[in-house]
């Protein structure tokens, strides 16, 4: 997922490039814009017991541990996300 601080849209092109923008509200505006970008490509994470099973049901699904915890991750398919616990 690419980081928010490089989509093509910024909030100052919302408010509008050459009008001069309250420092105040151009980090309100950015904090809003970047988790409405973030938000909308978020896809829920299964929690299971055992992850044996779902690591069969695509191709593409990886086992891999980060911080002691064990994850399924696809990155060509986001919703086969899960994690163990």
């Amino acid at each position: 997922m690419p980081s928010p601080l490089t989509y093509p849209v910024t909030p100052i092109d919302i408010v509008g490039g050459n009008s001069y923008v309250p420092r105040r509200l151009l980090s309100v505006l950015r904090r809003v814009f970047c988790f409405l970008v973030t938000c909308r490509r978020l896809v829920k994470m299964k929690v299971t017991n055992s992850l044996k099973a779902l690591v069969k049901r695509h191709r593409d699904n990886r086992m891999v541990r980060r911080r002691g915890r064990v994850y399924i991750i696809n990155k060509k398919n986001p919703r086969f996300k899960a994690r163990q616990g």
